[in-house]
């Protein structure tokens, strides 16, 4: 279980932020960029150890992600390239908001460890490593075996409900580590449960395929 089995729950409580980009005539490719945007900035914020302002930006960029394919179904705008991009759009985003957070010097463990500064840049890396594994074992798996079939825009497989710590929860940690300002915190847990999540994502596939 994780936060993407809610998903379709947070998308209900979305539904009229996503009416509303549908009246405004906002393609759901435009709102990805808007994501991409949102994301980039809070990367530059986090750079500038700006962690509040970086964590509500990372909340909006969140935000636009989620409504991006609430407004394709509503609009019946679902292309294939829509959801590549949206797969580069997120991937983007997760590692410019660490990376932000790594070039602006952020001390992670160095605070309390008699270690170098660039032991603090290398938990930072860690971590999008983990993040971006995490999520990248997905599409192997999609090229791999052919899952095609999709549900409203999005393919449907077994690997949604795998893996304890994704990338909602990335995000969670993310927000939360910026408006407590203990963004440190928030490396940590990321460059530890995102790699552990791959690495029950691979256990599962050894039992599943082999």
């Amino acid at each position: 279980m994780n936060i993407t089995a809610l998903r379709p729950r947070f998308i209900g409580y979305l539904e009229p932020v996503a009416d509303v980009f549908v009246r405004l005539g906002i393609t759901p490719n435009q709102i990805s960029l808007m994501a991409l945007l949102a994301g980039i900035a809070c990367a530059a914020l986090f750079f500038l150890h700006q962690f509040l302002a970086g964590a509500l930006l990372l909340l909006l960029s969140a935000v636009f992600d989620l409504v991006d394919g609430s407004v394709a179904r509503k609009t019946g705008a679902h292309t294939n390239f829509g959801a590549v991009f949206d797969w580069i759009v997120d991937k983007y985003v997760d590692g410019l908001v660490l990376l932000g957070i790594g070039l602006g010097g952020v001390q992670v463990i160095s605070q309390f460890l008699p270690v170098p500064a660039a032991a603090d840049f290398g938990v930072v890396a860690f971590a999008i490593i983990g993040s971006l594994m995490n999520t990248f074992i997905k599409p192997v798996v999609y090229a791999e075996i052919g899952y095609r079939e999709k549900v409203e825009g999005k393919i449907d497989d077994p690997l949604e409900g795998v893996g304890f710590f994704g990338r909602p929860e990335t995000f969670v940690v993310l927000i939360l580590g910026g408006l407590c300002n203990v963004i440190w915190v928030s490396v940590i847990i990321i460059a530890v449960c995102t790699n552990l999540s791959a690495i029950q994502r691979i256990m599962y596939l050894y039992k599943t395929l082999s």
